[in-house]
């Protein structure tokens, strides 16, 4: 079977390996849709996500989409449309028996966060443990349900918040998880939601997903101490002194987007003398279960794919993916089975 492996920045090869056999605890699942999110732009361009450098060939992907292809239980038929929770975790840890995304020891598909690597699912067959399979509703699609995973960090960050109906709330960063946090939210009830960008294109889409109105801080300043919850999606450090600023007195604050493990500047006054409430948000628990639900109860969130590309021109896909202007979600479109 076919699988790509990046071995390095912007370099990407598409190699041939054995078709993998289910234990009874295991899964295989013929992935049809995998998305490209921020860690596989990292590992692809930079050959590294973070602190995490790829140290052999990695195969990226944990967003993905597919149907059972073997269970060596029979409980699941061939053909079975699923989608698939990417973690597995650690060790438990007795003051976090309600986290368990958060225990030691875990690890993710598609990340080189482990030794050996984890790989991922830009495959044409991926064994997966039992408890990670998701089957889903007969009215989902299965290329909607590529979206399960990233629309799970969306509303886990938003749970952070706690109950946002009738809030004003405010989305930095229009890029595929704050449109994601963006259609979390008013599924939520959220009274009055505003986006930010520094690109017109992605707060286009924005208007689109439910914000009632959007800000291209290139050109415009946020109001300051207008939102009860900011989600902040960007990463960008002078986006997070944005939100801080933004947020009102007693507001929340949550950190969605994933920062460089690096020293940054950020302006955390109004945080103090507000005394907000800043949560930070890593992946997610169990929230892929609620995101399976909405997105079979809101087709419209598939408009956060903009482009589905093939297997075979995974340069153009990476490409696509980083270039805000012109792409929201990319999926790759995994090779037919021969």
């Amino acid at each position: 079977m076919r699988a790509a492996f990046i071995v390095g920045p912007e370099s990407i090869r598409i190699g041939e390996i054995a078709v993998p056999e289910p234990a009874a605890d295991q899964v295989r699942v013929r992935i049809d849709y995998v998305g490209i999110c921020g860690s596989d732009l990292h590992y692809y361009f930079d050959g590294a996500n973070g602190a995490f450098v790829v140290r052999e060939p990695l195969i990226p992907g944990h967003e993905v989409s597919g149907r059972i292809d073997a269970d060596p239980t029979g409980t699941w038929a061939p053909g079975t449309p699923v989608t698939v929770h990417p973690a597995t975790f650690g060790e438990p840890h007795p003051d976090l028996p309600g986290d368990p995304h958060l225990w030691p020891g875990g690890a993710y598909l598609g990340s080189a966060s482990t030794w050996p690597h984890t790989q991922g699912g830009l495959v044409e067959h991926l064994l997966v443990d039992r408890a990670m399979v998701r089957p889903l509703p007969s009215t989902l699609p299965v290329r909607r349900a590529v979206l399960a995973e990233p629309l799970a960090v969306a509303l886990h960050g938003l749970s952070k918040a706690g109950d946002v109906r009738g809030l004003r709330v405010l989305v930095t960063g229009a890029g595929p998880i704050g449109l994601l946090a963006i259609a979390a939210a008013r599924a939520a009830g959220a009274a009055e939601i505003t986006a930010t960008d520094v690109l017109a294109e992605p707060l286009a889409r924005a208007r689109e997903l439910g914000a009632v109105h959007v800000i291209d801080v290139s050109t415009e300043e946020v109001p300051a101490n207008a939102y009860d919850v900011v989600l902040e999606c960007s990463g960008v450090a002078p986006s997070i002194s944005t939100a801080l600023r933004a947020a009102r007195i007693g507001g929340t604050v949550v950190q969605v987007g994933m920062v460089p493990d690096q020293a940054r500047p950020i302006n955390i006054a109004p945080f103090i003398s507000k005394e907000l409430r800043w949560y930070g948000t890593f992946r997610f628990n169990d929230e892929i279960d609620a995101a399976i639900e909405l997105l079979d109860a809101e087709p419209a969130i598939e408009q956060v794919v903009t482009h589905v590309v093939s297997a075979d021109d995974l340069q153009a896909a990476f490409a696509l993916a980083r270039d805000s202007r012109v792409s929201g979600k990319v999926v790759v479109a995994v090779w037919p089975t021969d």
